[in-house]
Formats: structure tokens, sequence, C-alpha cells
């Protein structure tokens, strides 16, 4: 007899990231994985560069100097960040030490897939909860949570459909919220967002002792192969996730790359009004091609062709152009593709692939 893992680990898909080549094509244009249009900024390329010279050290293990940073940033006490891997990481060991055999986790039936995948490693009976018009449904939610329910996910934005819950309805779903559930909120794109009503959690995180919001650098800030990610929570979660995580879950390289970037000089404003600007023109450009463009907060888009057939074909019709997009059959989604915004000239590509893949298709 062969050693077996627990039942639960084997109803784990393994997660699948956006792919990077095409064979027989040379120049790829990689708009599959939500990645910052820019790239890094420059002060984190010059301190990874740096970085190397003392790769030797082992790191802070309490990324000391990069809560600072984040907290002087986004105005947060840093005795209450937490700081991690990715916030994948992060989400890992919240679902761990929160969930686990015989309890159950709530998420919206089109949310990020990692709070499925982790789920189910942790052991979670996981219920995902059909959404409006792509959108999270907060009475769906509430519903759905029984007595064996310990944590509920959601991403505002929603990746991958680019959808936002207005705050009233945040707000209605933590107080509606049985108080021994914790509700995490995924803000990976936070920094997207214009609408002046948004509040990323950390104003709920302030004023209830069972919310925890997450952020990343793998988006705006470019830094998605650095892995770095942040948790803002009540400090009796700060206490039971010190206790859980790695001793160095944070690489020295990652951290300085973090401070660095976040003291970048007008760096979110350039991002954030490009992407605006673009991400606006191009769902307008395919809208008037024909095609069904959800409406999105984030830096993508979620492109609807109508069949999974059809979007099979698109998808086909952008890889012969080099331009790798994220094809949506694992999220349910198998008519959609998710396009990120990237920059000017990849935006261009992609007007020009999709209208005249929509005019002969």
């Amino acid at each position: 007899m062969t050693v077996m893992p627990r039942p639960s680990i084997l109803s784990v898909e393994p997660y699948v990231g956006g792919e990077s080549k095409v064979p027989g094509v040379n120049r790829i244009i990689k708009l599959s994985s939500n990645e910052g249009a820019f790239g890094p900024p420059p002060g984190a390329i010059a301190a990874i560069a740096a970085g190397a010279r003392e790769a030797h050290r082992y790191p802070d293990g309490g990324a000391a100097a990069l809560r600072e940073a984040i907290g002087a940033r986004f105005g947060l006490d840093p005795a209450r960040i937490v700081c991690g891997n990715g916030s994948d990481e992060l989400l890992a060991m919240l679902i761990l030490a929160y969930g686990g055999e015989g309890t159950e986790l709530v998420m919206s039936a089109h949310g990020f897939m990692m709070y499925d995948i982790t789920g189910r490693w942790a052991g979670c009976h996981i219920i995902k909860v059909p959404e409006k018009n792509l959108t999270a449904d907060v009475d769906g939610l509430l519903a759905a949570v029984g007595p064996r329910t310990r944590l509920m996910f959601l991403a505002n934005p929603n990746n991958p459909t680019g959808s936002i819950l207005a705050q009233s309805e945040v707000d209605r779903l933590r107080r509606e919220l049985r108080e021994d559930v914790l509700l995490v909120l995924d803000s990976a794109y936070a920094e997207y967002v214009t609408r002046p009503d948004y509040d990323p959690g950390q104003r709920l995180v302030d004023a209830t002792p069972n919310t925890v919001m997450t952020r990343t650098f793998s988006k705006i800030y470019g830094l998605g192969g650095m892995r770095l990610g942040w948790a803002y929570a009540p400090a009796a979660i700060v206490d039971v996730l010190g206790r859980v995580r790695g001793p160095f879950n944070v690489n020295a390289s990652a951290m300085a790359a973090g401070i660095a970037a976040l003291a970048e000089p007008g760096w979110i404003e350039a991002s954030v009004a490009h992407n605006t600007e673009w991400r606006g023109k191009v769902a307008a450009a395919l809208e008037a091609a024909g095609l069904k463009v959800w409406p999105s907060e984030g830096n993508f888009l979620l492109v609807d062709f109508g069949g999974a057939e059809r979007a099979k074909a698109a998808d086909a019709h952008l890889r012969q152009r080099g331009l790798i997009v994220r094809a949506m059959g694992g999220y349910g989604l198998p008519a959609c593709l998710r396009i990120t915004i990237g920059n000017v000239e990849e935006c261009q590509m992609v007007i020009e692939a999709l209208t005249a893949f929509s005019k002969n298709g």
C-alpha cells in the first residue's frame, strides 16, 4: 500500500497560471496574468540589483522596514500588518488557521480560484454562491452561511469578472454576517479603483474584530515575480498569523523592491491614469466591434464571445499574433477571455486583432 494524502487533497485541481509562450511565434505579448502594464518601478529594479550583494544574508523575519513603509504609505499601524510570499500565502495561512476539516468556506461562484484550491487543501467544504450579473450577491452569500461556516472570501474588485460591490453592500455583508465567521476582503486590485465610495477594507478591519484585508505588490507595482503581499488585520489575527507563518517567508530582495516601489514618485498616479484611459478605450472599441465586454474596475477586461467555441477561436486568432490572454473555462466562464490592459502598443494590438476577428469570425 502506498502512502496516501488526506482525501481532500486529491479533490484539488492544480492552479494553472497564465501562459507565456506560443510555439512558432517569436514575439509574445503576455496579457494573461494581469501584470502591471509598465513592469517594475525603476527604484525597485535598482533595489533588486543592489540586494544581490547581500544574498547570503537571511532576511528580516519580521519584515519591519517593509511594514513601516506600508504603514506610512496607507496610514496603517505597522504592528497590524503581516507580509507574505504573495497574498496567496496569506490567504492560505488564514484558511489553514481558521478553517480545516469539518468547516465551510463561502465564496462567490466566480471568485478567485485560490480560495477553492487552498480551501480544499485545508479540508474545508467549499460553497460557491451564484452571482448576479457576474457580481457577488450579498443576500446569497449570507443565505449560504451555515453552522459550520468559518470563512468567507470576497475579492473586491473581483478577479476574473472585474466587478465591484458597492461599499454599502460590503458594509451590510459584514454587519449581517455571523460574528464567528472571518470575512477576508481580497483587494489585490484596489489601487486601480477610482470610485469615490470605495474602501479596500481597512475601515472595516479597524471597526471589527473579524475582518482581514489582503493586498499585493504583483499588480500595479509590477512585482509579480518577487512574490510579495501583505495583510492588515486585527491584533488577535496578526498574532495567529505570526504563529503559523514561516520564519523567513519573505525574501530580502522582495522586501527591498517593495519599499522602493512604494516610494517611486508618480508611479501609482501614472499607472492608474493609463489603466483608466485604456481600459475604457479597449472596452469601447471591442463593443463597437460587436463584442460584449463586462464592466471592470481592475486592470483587465472580461470579454464575452457568446459561446465556448467562438471564445476558443478568438483565443487562437490572438495567439497567431503573439497575444496571450486567459481562457476562462476553469472559472466556469467558457465563453469568455480575460485580457490584461497592457501598454499603449499592446492595447492597440488587441483592438486591431479582435476587431478583425469579429468582422471575419
